[in-house]
């Protein structure tokens, strides 16, 4: 098995475990995506890197994108894409080297990046004959035209400390206890407001499904106590 899920509670974990490279084939691929239908119910999400690996993911096998082989590639590199951008967790990746080509555009599907100082991002696809679809749909969104265009057009590889998407440049990993100590059903729906993407969404989402829940009500009588909440949901 090359892409493992290991469950913690709320938190899952996904670890790509082919080393040196995690450079994904078919088959990796397909493995990513069934981990992650397999993550479904936790509330925070991880990809990362497995032990020998030296990059979080050089991307997908330069053999697969020859024309008998990329349909099949793209079916199962973007079913993954897919269910990281529709689930409701909060999607964390935790970068150690180089993500490049497919490592890179997983990334770009992920709520929030920490990444080693050593760790360097790059879509060079361009320089062998064809061009990274998510990122051509997704990072000009995230980073903004001009940057996108330039990683995309060029191929360059960005350091973590000059790449918009990076959350915080750490050798600490996540600060996942962060975010395990929130309430979980108001973090998927704080998720579903900011991808609804209008305050007339976010506030039928904040009248609607959170004003209802226990864990709303538990929030505020422990705010105004000075006590920790004990959150109902989580």
């Amino acid at each position: 098995m090359t892409v493992r899920l290991e469950r913690q509670g709320r938190l899952a974990r996904i670890v790509l475990a082919k080393p040196p490279l995690n450079i994904c084939d078919l088959a990796m691929l397909g493995e990513l995506g069934d981990r992650l239908e397999e993550a479904r119910g936790a509330s925070v999400v991880v990809l990362e890197a497995g032990e020998g690996c030296r990059a979080f993911s050089a991307g997908n096998a330069v053999e697969d994108h020859v024309p008998e082989r990329a349909p099949e590639m793209l079916r199962r590199f973007h079913r993954a894409i897919r269910l990281l951008l529709e689930t409701d967790a909060i999607t964390v990746a935790d970068v150690r080297g180089d993500a490049l080509g497919g490592g890179c555009e997983l990334v770009t599907a992920c709520d929030l990046v920490y990444a080693t100082p050593n760790a360097r991002f790059g879509q060079p696809e361009i320089k062998v004959g064809c061009f990274p679809p998510v990122a051509a749909a997704l990072l000009a969104k995230r980073i903004g035209w001009g940057k996108a265009m330039e990683m995309i057009a060029t191929g360059r590889l960005v350091p973590a400390a000059e790449f918009p998407l990076v959350t915080q440049v750490t050798e600490e990993g996540p600060p996942l206890d962060d975010l395990l100590a929130m309430s979980a059903p108001v973090l998927a729906a704080a998720k579903r407001a900011m991808r609804a993407g209008t305050l007339e969404e976010a506030e039928r989402i904040y009248v609607e499904d959170v004003l209802p829940l226990d864990d709303c009500g538990e929030g505020i009588r422990a705010f105004l106590a000075k006590t920790p909440p004990n959150w109902r949901h989580s």
